[in-house]
């Protein structure tokens, strides 16, 4: 009965001292008849696996190179990979197995990266390259690359690009200087060429509505100048009607005195005539007939005289 409880106790003791509970951050490794297997359960025993951490691992890589004539440029990377779990078997080829498999790995990386960077850059002349040729050169490649290591990569970057001769590097920022100035100047140019375009434009469009401002008025007046010929028309045949009736009128009182002489002492000029007489009983009376008055015609005033003689006969017999 104490042996059993003594060797309870020791496998106890072994448990707590061979048996770990694996992190989250922890892929845990084990081989079995030449084959590696990733343990996925909460407990491992740590003599018999391999512990390796899955977090990020990042790189400043530089690059030494050389463009078209043997320049030396220096080109700077950074570089972000992580263990890929689905490749442990190469990652443990590369990186041996070990904690730092996968810092093995990423230098092993590094030395292919600066390989591809090196043969790109021999391709371009000095001028032609730049950090977003070198990237994009190195973004279809690195990820196949990086499977070969077991390891993926998360991000790269090119931070620099950097010519190490300075006679060169001062003549060639001077060039980019001079092209950044032409297209500048350029752009101006295109700039005011478009802003005297819109002055033309907007300068024709107000010619034009000027125009169609000014034909309008045009069309008001003549408007205007035919309603007041119009206007004048009807008040001259307005006038010409007037004078027609009154015409008319004097015809048919012209006819009515030649037809009744005693409706002689009716008219104006008889009662101007009998006022006269009344105030002045000794004394000539002058009638005086204008033109417009023998407008009646002679024959009027032929009957008018008549009547008036008439008139004034018997009274000068009786003063005799």
């Amino acid at each position: 009965m104490w042996v059993l409880i003594i060797l309870v106790v020791l496998f106890a003791l072994y448990l707590v001292y061979e048996y770990r509970v694996r992190r989250p951050d922890q892929i845990i490794l084990y081989e079995l008849h030449g084959k590696i297997g990733l343990r996925k359960g909460r407990f491992y025993p740590r003599h018999f696996s391999l512990v390796l951490p899955r977090t990020v691992h990042s790189s400043q890589i530089s690059v030494d190179a050389t463009a078209k004539g043997n320049l030396e440029i220096k080109v700077r990377l950074a570089m972000s990979v992580v263990l890929s779990t689905e490749d442990v078997e190469t990652l443990i080829k590369v990186g041996g197995w070990n904690r730092s498999a996968a810092e093995a790995a990423a230098s092993e990386l590094e030395a292919v990266i600066q390989g591809l960077v090196q043969e790109f850059t021999e391709k371009f002349e000095i001028e032609e390259l730049s950090s977003e040729k070198i990237y994009r050169n190195l973004e279809g490649k690195i990820q196949t690359s990086g499977q070969k290591f077991g390891l993926e990569v998360i991000s790269v970057a090119v931070q620099s690009l950097e010519i190490l001769d300075t006679k060169i590097a001062d003549a060639i920022r001077q060039q980019e200087s001079a092209r950044i100035l032409e297209q500048t100047e350029e752009l101006n140019q295109k700039g005011r060429i478009a802003a005297a375009k819109w002055r033309f434009q907007v300068d024709e469009q107000i010619a034009l509505l000027e125009n169609q401002l000014e034909l309008k008025k045009h069309d008001l007046k003549k408007a205007e100048v035919e309603k007041e010929a119009e206007v004048s028309k009807k008040r001259v045949e307005e006038e010409l009607k007037r004078k027609n009736m009154q015409l008319e009128y004097e015809k048919q009182e012209l006819e009515l005195l030649k037809n009744n002489p005693e409706l002689l002492i009716l008219t104006p000029q008889a009662a101007r005539l009998a006022e006269a007489s009344q105030s002045l009983r000794n004394a000539k009376t002058v009638v005086s007939l204008s033109s417009k008055d023998m407008s009646l015609g002679s024959e009027l005033a032929n009957a008018l005289q008549n009547f008036l003689q008439n008139s004034l006969t018997p009274a000068n017999k009786k003063s005799k």
